[in-house]
């Protein structure tokens, strides 16, 4: 009996069980619920093909679909002072940053970078949500200054992508500096005349929302993207009245002039394109370069030698 128990039964029960799927084969899309597989989101640039819904990408992802055959160069950035206020809640603030940096694989909350598009040599930053909720700390702010000043020194232009929840509460004050920090980085590139783009992401909130991404010469969003200072939940609870629906998203913000466009993630590089060829004076963009025509062997027409008069004999030259 124990020789069965032991050895035959989880023999016939391993060859009729299921095998286990990997959980990250597929994503479930928070809006509609669709189940879409990992291969089929990542060809769609993580947006839902249910239901249009964009959910976050990373900064890297969005390089490589961003610039011109996935080819950019990382802008380096000064590393701040690792836990200046020696912050702990639940854990130590340096902790944290490890778990984050080991689950995304990237340093910090941003990601700066240089390349073209369509031909178009420009200079971006991205934020990274899922690292921190995208907050902003000591090393965001270094890094839009850092974009900023490569902007300059290159005179190209700026295109930086907001996703955040506010300003980094593990940084304190330091945190809320970036707010001034960031608006003078902002500011070298107006005074340089140089175009700043900013596309404003799902969501970008608080401090974010109240330095650099508003501060644009065009503002770009996603659809459904939400942007605002304090969330809708706050609102509703220090008003206690209703919000209208669709309060802070962007195509509420793009109705009430504070957005120029919402514009879907697969067209968001050919707008970018445009306008920044617009702002930078430059020729409409190619959008598309022809192959080169192939040699073209034309055999010469056959001569009738009929018709062809003959050649009148040669001069003998005359003695002297």
């Amino acid at each position: 009996m124990n020789w069965i128990s032991n050895y035959v039964r989880p023999k016939i029960n391993s060859l009729f069980s299921r095998r286990e799927v990997p959980e990250n084969l597929w994503t479930k899309c928070p809006e509609c619920g669709t189940m879409l597989f990992h291969r089929e989101l990542a060809d769609n640039l993580n947006v839902c093909t249910s239901c249009d819904h964009h959910m976050a990408i990373s900064p890297r992802d969005r390089f490589v679909r961003l610039f011109d055959g996935g080819i950019f160069t990382e802008v380096a950035v000064p590393d701040p002072l690792p836990d200046p206020l020696g912050f702990r809640d639940q854990k130590k603030y340096p902790e944290r940053l490890k778990a984050a940096q080991k689950a995304t694989g990237e340093k910090e909350a941003m990601l700066v970078a240089e390349g073209e598009i369509g031909r178009t040599p420009i200079v971006a930053a991205c934020q990274d949500f899922s690292f921190m909720a995208g907050s902003m700390g000591m090393y965001v702010g270094n890094a839009i200054i850092a974009a900023a000043t490569r902007a300059v020194e290159l005179k190209r232009p700026l295109v930086l992508f907001s996703a955040a929840g506010g300003a980094r509460m593990q940084e304190g004050i330091l945190s809320l500096m970036q707010m001034p920090r960031t608006t003078v980085a902002v500011q070298m590139l107006k005074e340089a005349r140089l175009p700043y783009v900013v596309v404003l992401t799902h969501p970008t909130t608080g401090g974010v929302t109240a330095s650099y991404a508003m501060l644009g010469d065009v503002q770009i969003a996603e659809p459904n993207a939400l942007i605002c200072f304090a969330g809708p939940r706050v609102i509703e609870q220090t008003i206690r009245e209703t919000l209208p629906e669709g309060f802070q998203r962007a195509e509420y913000l793009l109705d009430h002039g504070m957005l120029d466009r919402v514009t879907h993630r697969k067209k968001l590089r050919e707008d970018l394109i445009i306008v920044l060829r617009m702002l930078m004076h430059l020729p409409p963009p190619v959008a598309a370069d022809l192959p080169a025509p192939k040699p073209v062997y034309v055999e010469p027409a056959p001569v009738d030698a009929a018709a062809t008069p003959e050649a009148a004999p040669a001069e003998t030259p005359k003695q002297a």
